[in-house]
């Protein structure tokens, strides 16, 4: 636990992964104040986490704090950085978990602020198995670096990564999961009617997603020998049409949300 405070800037669905990442960790910081214009989002989610302080239409309460995250979308995040660049610590860190934004122009918004930070949230962390890639700011000290490291720690992996590819990774692992969710739990359901219980599901699922996913990037064997390896394939036909949603759909996003 650290013993910095953390301020959230935004209390939806990015606030809510990091809080049940760090509950389910027993890791959630000492001092945690979250604000957001919506008053019924931060009534529920003090009521989930009721250790959180909340500050409803106060963003500089949020600023004020030791660490502060900006989680709020890029529509918006001009808007939100003019608010609170009077309220910041002179030596505090911000936190940017959106794209689209680079640390040299959230440093331009925030009257010179420097001392920054990026990171791509990732949903699995409220499992403890989140890939939140972190890029820091040239003004970071080693301590700091270390003490960012350290909260986000318990969500599962942060990679210090290189600025530039996290609009990438924002495609890859941010919104990775969505591209998969929808299916297995399609398959999930199907597989009730095949007389398989909850307990038969649960460990064939997830072994077969984690041991699909290593076999592809791990065995050794090209991606073609990888898709051979099951001879029936009762999705076959639909292959082509998926794969080129990825390549037309995939692309155009990423265009949107480049600096």
């Amino acid at each position: 636990m650290t013993a910095k405070t953390v301020g959230f800037i935004g209390g939806g669905r990015v606030t809510r992964i990091f809080l049940e990442g760090w509950q389910r960790a027993n890791a959630m910081p000492g001092q945690i104040v979250v604000s957001d214009c919506n008053a019924e989002t931060l009534m529920k989610l003090k009521a989930r986490f009721p250790q959180i302080e909340t500050a409803p239409g106060n963003s500089a309460a949020a600023a004020a704090q030791d660490i502060v995250f900006l989680a709020v979308h890029p529509p918006v995040l001009a808007e939100v950085v003019a608010r609170i660049k009077g309220s910041l610590k002179p030596g505090g860190i911000v936190v940017s978990l959106a794209p689209k934004f680079t640390m040299a122009k959230l440093t331009e918004l925030l009257g010179g602020f420097a001392r920054l930070a990026r990171v791509i949230p990732n949903a699995p962390s409220v499992m403890n198995l989140g890939f939140n890639p972190v890029a820091f700011g040239p003004a970071l000290m080693t301590a700091d670096k270390t003490e960012l490291a350290d909260l986000l720690k318990p969500l599962g992996d942060s990679p210090e990564v290189a600025e530039s590819k996290l609009e990438g990774y924002a495609l890859l692992s941010g919104m990775g999961a969505t591209y998969l969710w929808f299916q297995l739990q399609a398959l999930r359901e199907v597989a009730t009617g095949f007389g398989l219980s909850d307990a038969d599901i649960t460990p064939a699922l997830k072994r077969t997603v984690c041991g699909a996913t290593r076999t592809l990037l791990e065995s050794g064997l090209t991606p073609t020998e990888v898709m051979d390896l099951i001879p029936v394939k009762p999705l076959a036909e639909m292959e082509t049409q998926v794969i080129e949603m990825y390549r037309t759909r995939l692309p155009a996003l990423y265009q949107k949300i480049k600096p």
